[in-house]
């Protein structure tokens, strides 16, 4: 078995476990910011209510945004991407909304949870966005193979 076997097979995994936890925050996120978080929301001060439901289009936003770099990753483990291809700006994870954290800290405990949960999720998938760019690639018949993908 090949090292690079090996961290393929890893990469895999860490991007499966990845995407299950962001698409179960992101049903999560739906069924309290459409349900059970009306009541909470309606129960809020007018101008922290209004801050619950831009707080809520965040955690939307950068959910959104993981899940397609996630299946972008995907889709270059499953040979249908080259891996080049997933370095363009347009497939990159980009920014996250910032939360104002007196704000959050005025919104109900759960949707407080779900703020902090996707911007830690979107923090930790922005690092391996982030270390795609930084792996040196040791070996010669990798520079070249990259090399020749880059003329064609």
């Amino acid at each position: 078995m090949t090292g690079r076997s090996n961290e393929s097979r890893i990469h895999r995994r860490l991007i499966d476990a990845l995407y299950t936890e962001a698409m179960l925050l992101a049903d999560e996120a739906r069924s309290y910011f459409d349900e059970a978080g009306r009541a909470e929301r309606e129960a809020l001060d007018p101008l922290i209510r209004v801050g619950f439901s831009c707080e809520s289009l965040k955690v939307t936003t950068r959910l959104m945004h993981v899940i397609a770099w996630l299946l972008t990753q995907r889709a270059v483990d499953a040979g249908e991407l080259k891996p080049r291809d997933a370095l363009d700006a347009a497939r990159r994870l980009g920014g996250a909304p910032q939360f104002d954290a007196d704000l959050v800290g005025a919104l109900p405990q759960r949707a407080r949870a779900l703020v902090e949960a996707s911007a830690n999720l979107h923090r930790r998938v922005g690092m391996l966005d982030a270390a795609q760019e930084t792996q040196p690639d040791h070996s010669p018949v990798h520079q070249l193979h990259n090399r020749l993908a880059l003329a064609f």
